[in-house]
């Protein structure tokens, strides 16, 4: 059979459907986007899908303690979706959520149909209670290092941190141009340091809820591990200073000259490691933070989710939800390429079943819907079906 027949056959089945129920499909949308959505449609057509896959709702939302949700997986899978619809859903029992996007390629402003960036909280038009969002930008993240920093020089700033004896090297390099040059984590950088403002600033300590839609899992793995990495690196510089400063004592007292006394480590070097322990342990308690991965019902994306699941364990980090995004609902059509997706959905449906990493997962079935989800009302739509 050429292909130019087979796609003919599939148009043809397709657009069979099409015409069936377009009525159908219009209706939807226009619930959808006009901001009156009714389940009813939605359920005809697909709950015998979500059937098998409950999230649990009641268990997220019932705890009134701070919680935080941490959304991630391969790229392309809905995670900003399935994030956004989150927060939503948050939003609507009554706990103030704030919803932020850690990946560079931000699609948040789009899933909710709202202008978000600019690396600020903003609030979310067209939910009753309180829900902010906020796209992290490094380049807002450098001004605000810049800001901070006063325009000191690298060298400055070690002899700040007692470690002056090693600017010299460094001559008289400037901040700004550190910024400038291409500097890998600067997305996690970011993300860490609005972490770590949530959990200090008193004007947060009102939200109860927190989501990360992160960026894809080579992203989100860094995020995750940056704190051990700060936490690793401060440790040796204070012991490097210490000897350092023993040294430099010892090589005085050699010739007569008046010891130096040694000195603790700067304030800011122990404020740094104690807040990076702050991070690093919000990220593994499993009385505050969840990891829910998010996946589309291929073998590729399969697998990586397993990897990402087994990186995750080792890494201490909470994971209890895979959420399988895109199913194909269940039809009484004849045509047979949605059949053989179907079939073929089924099957992978099973590998996660027999996977090591996966199996273990409350498992969240999440359909295709038939129109694009976007904007608040669409969102709540989603939610209602995917978060109950």
């Amino acid at each position: 059979m050429t292909a130019s027949l087979l796609l003919s056959r599939v148009s043809r089945a397709t657009s069979s459907i099409t015409l069936r129920r377009v009525a159908g499909f219009n209706s939807l949308n226009g619930q959808i986007h006009g901001g009156s959505i009714s389940g009813k449609l939605f359920r005809e057509r697909s709950l015998a899908t979500l059937a098998q896959g409950a999230s649990h709702f009641d268990e997220m939302v019932s705890v009134n303690q701070r919680k935080y949700y941490l959304l991630g997986g391969k790229g392309g899978v809905g995670k900003t979706s399935c994030a956004a619809s989150l927060a939503v859903e948050f939003a609507s029992h009554g706990h103030p959520t704030i919803v932020v996007s850690t990946d560079p390629a931000h699609s948040l402003s789009d899933s909710f149909s709202q202008d978000l960036s600019g690396g600020v909280l903003k609030p979310v038009q067209g939910v009753d209670s309180t829900l902010l969002a906020l796209e992290i930008t490094p380049e807002t993240m450098k001004e605000e290092i810049k800001s901070q920093s006063g325009g000191k020089s690298v060298k400055n700033m070690m002899d700040s941190m007692g470690l002056g004896m090693f600017a010299g090297e460094l001559g008289d390099l400037n901040l700004e141009d550190m910024l400038n040059a291409a500097s890998p984590g600067i997305d996690e950088i970011a993300a860490i340091s609005k972490v770590l403002q949530f959990m200090e600033s008193p004007e947060y300590s009102r939200f109860t809820r927190i989501v990360f839609d992160t960026a894809p899992t080579g992203h989100t793995l860094r995020l995750l591990s940056l704190p051990d990495f700060y936490d690793s690196s401060i440790s040796k510089i204070t012991k490097l200073k210490k000897k350092v400063t023993a040294a430099a004592s010892a090589f005085k007292s050699m010739f007569g000259k008046k010891e130096i006394q040694q000195q603790e480590p700067s304030n800011e070097l122990d404020q740094l490691k104690e807040r990076m322990e702050k991070v690093r342990n919000v990220f593994r308690d499993v009385n505050t933070t969840e990891f829910v991965i998010v996946t589309i019902p291929t073998v590729m994306a399969i697998n990586e989710s397993s990897r990402l699941h087994a990186s995750l364990r080792k890494e201490n980090v909470p994971v209890h939800r895979l959420i399988v995004n895109q199913l194909l609902p269940q039809s009484e059509s004849e045509c047979k390429f949605c059949s053989m997706r179907r079939k073929e959905q089924t099957r992978v449906l099973g590998l996660i079943q027999n996977d090591t990493e996966l199996s273990g997962l409350k498992l969240i079935q999440s359909p295709l819907l038939n129109a694009e989800i976007r904007g608040v009302s669409a969102l709540k739509f989603m939610g209602d079906h995917v978060w109950r």
